[in-house]
């Protein structure tokens, strides 16, 4: 007993709501993102899920963004804005329904050795949010073969680059004729942004 309560305090606990016998919920990744050991951008990554992937749901946290997945043999959490379920013959995203479909809830506890004792990025060090949803698009080819011959120079900087994520103020965008969306290249990967809000609105792979 003694052992068991031991592994126990070392690790983390997770508490489902529904219990085990509720059926497993599926989801698929809307785009590339990083799994993590902890609900929070300051746990380590456990590995990337690329787009499409398909996922077993456990559930989310009540009142966070944050959800726990089975996704590619890893186990972690993600982005309940980057996951969609199907819900009536249609794909909806998990955090914009998570009522409507019974996503359950789930709780995470960690010992405080688990967490960097300063997980907060320096200021203009990382790429801010996701906050709130952001549209997805589908650029159209010709936008790919403008920033192919086009490619600038690359922006390194800390954080996940995914879409939803908030470009710092001091990073500047190339315009792309006549498209709304600006582009930039973070960490190598070539990315579009909105202008207005300076969201990241889609990643190139």
């Amino acid at each position: 007993m003694t052992l068991k309560r031991n592994i126990l305090l070392a690790g983390a606990v997770l508490l489902a709501s529904g219990g085990l016998a509720q059926a497993e919920m599926m989801a698929t990744t809307v785009n590339d993102l990083n799994v993590r050991a902890g609900p929070g951008p300051q746990y380590p990554t456990v590995g990337l899920a690329t787009r499409g992937s398909t996922a077993v749901l456990d559930g989310c946290i009540e009142g966070s963004r944050w959800c726990r997945v089975d996704v590619n043999g890893m186990r972690g959490w993600v982005y309940a804005d980057y996951l969609q379920v199907d819900h009536g013959g249609s794909s909806v995203i998990v955090e914009q329904h998570r009522a409507e479909i019974g996503v359950p809830s789930v709780t995470y506890e960690s010992t405080a050795s688990v967490v960097p004792a300063d997980p907060q990025p320096a200021p203009g060090d990382e790429l801010l949010g996701p906050v709130g949803a952001v549209e997805t698009i589908t650029p159209p080819e010709t936008v790919r073969t403008y920033i192919d011959t086009n490619p600038g120079q690359t922006v390194q900087l800390g954080g996940d680059v995914v879409v939803g994520a908030e470009v710092p103020g001091d990073v500047t965008f190339q315009t792309i004729p006549d498209y709304e969306y600006r582009y930039t290249r973070i960490n190598d990967r070539p990315v579009l942004v909105d202008p207005g809000t300076r969201r990241i609105v889609y990643v190139y792979q």
